[in-house]
């Protein structure tokens, strides 16, 4: 199982994570590397899916996201940096061959993005 990496240093097929645009990395079981994407309208797709994201945040706090929600959130953040990305179904079968503690590890890294914002201080390169 491979860890995911937080929002630097990996390639996907989209080219690299821009830290700066807030991009997470999720690295499968099988070594793939999967952007994560918080654009607004993967965001607002999400929303739509899952309810509001301060919501989603509230419920991983208290143990309750479930595989069925990270996968959701991973997809809609995948598709804004690659198109071919999985659809949910696929990314719940990369979550479970994975597991959880890798996709939870990506999860809270893209809410970290997503609820502070990509910007952390220092310039850009």
């Amino acid at each position: 199982m491979t860890a995911p990496s937080g929002p630097t240093g990996s390639t996907g097929p989209c080219g690299p994570a821009n830290p700066y645009r807030g991009d997470v990395t999720f690295t499968d079981a099988r070594g793939r590397a999967h952007v994560l994407r918080p654009s607004f309208e993967a965001l607002v797709a999400a929303e739509a899916s899952l309810g509001p994201l301060i919501a989603l945040a509230r419920r991983a706090s208290e143990d309750g996201v479930t595989v069925a929600a990270l996968a959701v959130l991973f997809h809609h953040c995948a598709r804004a940096a690659d198109p071919a990305a999985p659809e949910p179904d696929g990314f719940g079968a990369l979550i479970l061959e994975t597991g959880m503690t890798a996709a939870l590890a990506a999860f809270r890294a893209l809410m970290e993005q997503i609820l502070g914002g990509p910007h952390r201080g220092g310039e850009r390169p």
